[in-house]
């Protein structure tokens, strides 16, 4: 019931609930190590990680903030500078890719699920370590080859924030699962 447990108290924690405290290195290998240990078919292992410290989460956050200002359709001051504040707020960010097997060997969606289920172990880990995490996917990753150079048949996926939080989560209840279940003998 342990693994239970834990999954029930993962939560998307964002960046404007951390505080200043750093995560170490070996916190984030470690998390990265999980996701490396994500179910994948014929051993694609389509998962690609860019880990940004330092100034470079903090010129991200730059780039997503100038990039919405050059494409939203209706620009708002706001979401710009929370696009800078998420950066700056964050400890780390893991830039979370998918390098699509050149032999397409599989059915793309299938490694799609691959990487999903690799950041699902990130977040274990991260709700195991006290962590706060949060999966953004916003339009903007389209232009993230931009800001940092891409392989080949590599794309980004999303932004996965993450900084030490003060311990106060959200409990959030589901729906019962029998509502979701149909049974079949």
């Amino acid at each position: 019931m342990k693994l239970l447990d834990l999954i029930k108290s993962r939560r998307s924690i964002m960046p404007s609930q951390y505080n200043d405290m750093p995560i170490d290195d070996e916190q984030i290998k470690l998390i990265i190590e999980a996701a490396n240990w994500a179910p994948t078919h014929k051993k694609t292992e389509p998962w690609r990680f860019k880990v940004l410290r330092g100034e470079s989460k903090n010129n991200l956050g730059d780039f997503l903030a100038e990039k919405y200002k050059e494409k939203a359709p209706n620009f708002s001051e706001f979401k710009q500078k929370k696009l800078k504040e998420k950066a700056i707020k964050s400890s780390a960010i893991i830039l979370i890719c998918m390098q699509r097997d050149p032999l397409e060997s599989v059915p793309e969606w299938e490694e799609i699920a691959s990487v999903s289920m690799a950041v699902q172990n990130m977040w274990l880990m991260a709700s195991e370590l006290s962590i706060g995490s949060y999966w953004s996917s916003p339009k903007l990753i389209d232009f993230i080859h931009e800001f940092i150079p891409l392989q080949a048949g590599e794309r980004c996926l999303g932004i996965f924030y993450m900084g030490s939080h003060d311990g106060v989560i959200n409990s959030r209840e589901p729906s019962p699962i029998a509502d979701k279940v149909l049974w079949f003998e």
